[in-house]
């Protein structure tokens, strides 16, 4: 298994530069994206022209433009997942059984590309505004820049951002991905995104109340073609097979550019996730999560053993029984949405929607 391990901190207390791996040498460009492509050159108000355009991935060093650094709430990490069998039953069909050692609670998990402005960052703050309104427990984060990316300016942005206690890892590169969780991190690293080199798959194992925990994946992968996709699909399905356990809750989630819900990728993926329909959708019933909503771009996907957890997103009156994407254009009320504008998705280079989808856990 391709691993580089991340070494921990606690909200502005550095310890370290992570490890860096080389680049698995492919190159992220646009290869014909009608949305210009987020990794390719500025297309002139094309929606997905980001802060490193007319770059190739391949020539960004695996930790440019990050200063490396995570926070978390749990112990240090180990330097291995913890994929070893738990004390708890499991029932036949392989997934570990609650012990009723507390009231159930809700999970919401949002997968967010929501960085806005030239720097893809979330300095501008119209993405800062729509997590503040969904108010999430776990969120799957891509282009997760802020500030200088100092631990201290990362975890401010947290700090804001969320109720107070939540716990973070920010991966390496120059569009890293990250997880940011309500309940403590207690292990976290990244494998090797072998397609591109500005970003890796960022893992962190939560510590949910009760026996079981949830491991989440947030990942970014390529705009360039579906094939490409399809094989950061297999070195992420290769990972997950030697470093988390087939009966464990697992969420996989963010930005995947999959130009269609049938892509070679997602047939992989489902091998660990479930990636069938019904598929999260605004309230006007439209799931594309691309700027012009044709595309979808973004999921949060459940193991098998976490997937019949999922219940309705209630946000004010609203439910929504697949999920929501979270277009702030077409969102009404915006008031149950505070302090998010309607003119936040409309921002300049606002790339993507939230993708919410909610789960209620037993503990």
């Amino acid at each position: 298994m391709r691993r580089v391990l991340l070494v921990m901190v606690v909200f502005g207390v550095g310890c370290g530069t992570p490890a860096v791996r080389p680049d698995g040498g492919g190159a992220d460009v646009d290869a014909g994206d009608p949305d210009g492509g987020e990794d390719g050159g500025d297309g002139g108000g094309a929606e997905d022209a980001g802060a490193d355009a007319g770059s190739p991935d391949a020539s960004v060093p695996d930790d440019a433009g990050s200063d490396g650094g995570l926070a978390d709430g749990g112990a240090p990490d180990s330097g291995m997942p913890d994929a070893g069998p738990s004390d708890a039953g499991y029932d036949d069909a392989g997934c570990m059984l609650p012990d009723l050692s507390g009231p159930a609670f809700r999970l919401r998990a949002v997968a967010a590309n929501l960085s806005s402005g030239n720097a893809q960052s979330y300095d501008p703050g119209h993405g800062q505004r729509i997590l503040q309104g969904l108010q999430p427990d776990l969120v799957m984060i891509q282009e997760f820049n802020y500030g200088t990316n100092s631990v201290a300016d990362v975890s401010s942005f947290v700090s804001a951002t969320f109720d107070g206690g939540y716990s973070y890892v920010r991966g390496v590169g120059q569009i890293p991905n990250g997880v940011i969780s309500r309940w403590p991190i207690v292990a976290s690293g990244e494998w090797v995104d072998p397609q591109v080199g500005n970003r890796r798959f960022t893992w962190a194992k939560v510590d949910l109340p009760g026996p079981r925990d949830v491991w989440v994946v947030s990942l970014h992968l390529l705009t360039s073609n579906a094939g490409d996709r399809n094989l950061e699909a297999q070195a992420l399905v290769a990972d997950l097979a030697t470093g988390v356990p087939a009966g464990d809750f697992l969420l996989v989630g963010g930005d995947f550019n999959t130009d269609t819900r049938t892509e070679a990728a997602l047939s992989t993926l489902s091998s660990r996730v479930i990636t069938a329909a019904p598929f999260p959708a605004d309230q006007q019933g439209v799931d594309g999560t691309n700027a012009s909503r044709s595309k979808p771009y973004d999921w949060v996907l459940a193991s098998r053993c976490l997937k019949p957890s999922q219940v309705p997103v209630a946000i004010g009156a609203g439910s929504y029984a697949a999920g929501l994407v979270v277009d702030t254009r077409v969102y009404t009320p915006i008031g149950d949405l505070a302090p998010a504008l309607s003119t936040d998705s409309a921002a300049p280079s606002m790339q993507h929607m939230a993708v919410v989808k909610d789960f209620t856990i037993q503990p």
